[in-house]
């Protein structure tokens, strides 16, 4: 994975994250607080599990096992 990869996948989990904030901060307006929930849990797994990967290429890229290119 080089350097631009890692940025975007980064950027990517930001956004995420933020997305299912947004959406579980909205739907809350017109919707019941489990339905919103419902709304928010996919963007917030996708953008955790991007964090989790990234935390350990990171890892493996610092202790030198596999570097960025």
């Amino acid at each position: 994975m080089n350097g631009d990869t890692f940025v975007t996948l980064s950027l990517a989990a930001f956004g995420s994250i933020l997305a299912g904030f947004a959406t579980m901060g909205f739907s809350r307006i017109v919707l019941p607080y489990t339905t919103a929930r419902l709304l928010a849990t996919p963007f917030v797994l996708v953008g955790s599990v991007l964090v989790a990967v990234l935390f350990v290429r990171s890892v493996l890229a610092v202790t030198g096992i596999r570097p960025l290119e």
